[in-house]
């Protein structure tokens, strides 16, 4: 194959969720309505969290990034199936699909180191309550926002050094609505083997070894508590557990889909879903509707909202 013919791709054509016009129209107002609730909810944390002064602690510093996070990672794809489905013109330039590619994977890295130092904060508070606030200060804090973003751009760059390079020459379908790595590799020109396990031992490794490490982290944290206060057993399940559910969502499909990259059904395509429209909406709802201290602020700012309203 000569070197002219490694150019002809110029665009990737995203085959979506269906090729059903029904499917498509369901599928066009379900997002929308999910998207904007996902820019409502995470929004909101982020604002509240920012402006009301008994919120300013390291728990809700991390919480609040990771709504930003979640906003961001939706942003990146959501919007963009929302127009293909309106329009029609479902296509994609080759630069459109490595961007994608790139900050879907600095967004991903990012959070996953995210969780990790959330994991810490709160096995500081439970374990070591009186050592809280000297060990996670706002030094701690930016120290450890600034380490998720850094590891998520090093796991990144390290990810498409691997193939931003690779000739394609046709086809140049991707059956998704959004441009990752499994389904870009495939359509390279080449034996693409090699590529699928570097895939597999940088993503799919990472994922899974994470996930593992921050469940064995709350089991010890649970362990630990047992072990000196019986009675603080409950608040601790109560407390964790909403931080497992969030872990269970994120890490589950990322396990699938870079554990087993090149499936033959599209299970793929609908955990991507769950992960770009029901995780950032449900994190909001798992963070909030269970703190009593985000309660109270919702509350302080709905009667502050109708004071307003009754001088005005």
């Amino acid at each position: 194959m000569n070197e002219a013919n490694y150019t002809e791709v110029s665009q990737f054509v995203l085959l979506g969720l269906s090729t059903s016009t029904p499917i498509q129209h369901f599928f066009l107002a379900v997002s929308t309505v999910f998207y904007v609730i996902i820019l409502l909810g995470n929004l909101f944390v982020v604002f509240i969290v920012s402006f009301d002064s008994h919120l300013h602690s390291p728990m809700y510093f991390l919480l609040a990034n990771l709504s930003f996070m979640d906003l961001c990672f939706s942003t990146l794809t959501v919007p963009k199936m929302i127009s293909d489905l309106y329009s029609g013109h479902n296509t994609i330039s080759f630069q459109g699909c490595v961007i994608q590619i790139f900050v879907l994977h600095v967004l991903g890295g990012s959070e996953m180191v995210l969780l990790i130092a959330m994991a810490f904060d709160r096995y500081v508070a439970i374990c070591k309550p009186l050592h809280y606030l000297t060990i996670m200060n706002s030094r701690m804090c930016i120290l450890l926002l600034s380490g998720a973003w850094v590891s998520g751009l090093i796991h990144s760059v390290a990810q498409l050094a691997f193939v931003v390079h690779l000739p394609f020459c046709g086809p140049n379908e991707i059956d998704s609505f959004y441009c990752d790595l499994p389904w870009f590799i495939k359509l390279a020109c080449i034996d693409s083997y090699r590529m699928e396990f570097l895939v597999t031992a940088n993503s799919g490794l990472i994922s899974i070894d994470t996930f593992f490490l921050l469940i064995i982290s709350y089991i010890f944290i649970l362990v630990t508590v047992w072990k000196h206060s019986s009675g603080g057993l409950s608040k601790a399940v109560s407390t964790l557990s909403a931080h497992i559910t969030v872990v269970v969502l994120f890490f589950g499909p990322c396990i699938f889909v870079y554990m087993w990259p090149f499936p033959s059904v599209s299970v793929d395509k609908f955990l991507a879903i769950l992960d770009f429209m029901i995780t950032p909406i449900l994190n909001p709802v798992i963070y909030t509707l269970r703190n009593s201290d985000i309660k109270m602020t919702m509350k302080r700012l709905s009667s502050h909202l109708l004071s307003l309203r009754k001088i005005s």
